[in-house]
């Protein structure tokens, strides 16, 4: 582990909640020296003073370790990416383009749709998500709660949880539109 970087965040955290290095170390029960030397990297603290660390700045344990991730594991290579196919797989596939091991609370999946078909022959509807959907090439239509609207390339729709919802292409080519899910709101 690199204890710069835990000393980093722990100083990002403290200066955040406008206190100083004495007012921190006596709102958390751990001495001055000690807060100062993880600060500047040069301890190696327990879990006992870690857990007193978040505590006192009110934020989860693994906060603290956020900064010790390997970069190269963000990227989501097109080739490695997953597919889901749904009802049927000769019209609609769905691109996940968020990498499964990043366990964000969001996620983002590109869908093609051929041309003459719709997404399903009833509806979709999320009750624990919102949902924008973005026409990145072609002409398609969304329907939202049985009212159907034209979206050309560009156009963005927002579904909020509860809406009961499906896309239609109409045309001879098919079409692309980018999906952002995320935990809803209310």
């Amino acid at each position: 582990m690199q204890y710069h970087q835990l000393g980093q965040t722990v100083l990002s955290y403290r200066k955040k909640n406008g206190m100083t290095i004495r007012e921190f170390a006596d709102y958390a029960g751990i001495s001055t020296s000690l807060i100062s030397q993880i600060e500047r990297g040069q301890a190696n603290p327990s879990l006992s003073v870690l857990e007193l660390i978040a505590k006192a700045l009110h934020v989860p344990l693994f906060t603290l370790f956020i900064h010790d991730i390997d970069t190269s594991t963000l990227i989501s290579r097109k080739h490695n990416r997953k597919k889901i196919y749904r009802e049927n797989k000769d019209h609609i596939v769905y691109d996940v383009l968020t990498p499964d091991f990043m366990k964000a609370r969001i996620d983002m999946l590109m869908m093609e749709l051929n041309p003459h078909a719709v997404t399903t022959e009833s509806h979709y509807c999320h009750k624990d998500k919102e949902e924008i959907a973005v026409m990145m090439r072609g002409q398609g239509y969304v329907e939202l709660e049985g009212e159907e609207y034209e979206l050309l390339e560009g156009d963005v729709v927002r579904i909020p949880p509860n809406v009961r919802h499906r896309f239609l292409n109409k045309s001879n080519d098919s079409i692309h539109v980018l999906f952002v899910l995320t935990p809803s709101l209310i």
